[in-house]
C-alpha cells in the first residue's frame, strides 16, 4: 500500500498496476506520438492510452463496486488527481 495514495486510491483498489502499466503507458504514448508524426509524446498521449493500460491490471474493491465506481471511473479521478499535482 502507497501512503502517498489518494484516500479514494486505498478505498477503492483492491490490486494495483505494476511496474510493465508504468512501462506499457510510455510505450503507448509513444507509439501514438509516432503515428501522428510526432518524435515525443505528450501528456496527451498518456492520458488518451491511460485507461487502455491500467483498466484490466486493477481490480477495484467491493466498497467500490457498492458505490457504483468502475475501473474507468477511478482512473479517470486518478488522471485528474495527478493532472492536478502538476498545475
Amino acid at each position: 500500500e502507497n501512503p502517498e495514495a489518494p484516500p479514494f486510491v486505498k478505498t477503492f483498489i483492491n490490486w494495483g498496476a505494476g511496474p510493465r502499466a508504468s512501462q506499457y503507458l510510455i510505450i503507448g504514448a509513444k507509439t501514438l506520438a509516432a503515428l501522428n508524426g510526432r518524435f515525443t509524446p505528450t501528456i496527451a498521449d498518456v492520458k488518451r492510452v491511460a485507461k487502455l493500460v491500467i483498466q484490466h491490471r486493477i481490480q477495484i474493491s467491493f466498497s467500490a463496486e457498492a458505490e457504483g465506481e468502475t475501473q474507468e471511473k477511478i482512473i479517470n479521478r486518478l488522471i485528474k488527481n495527478i493532472e492536478g499535482q502538476i498545475k
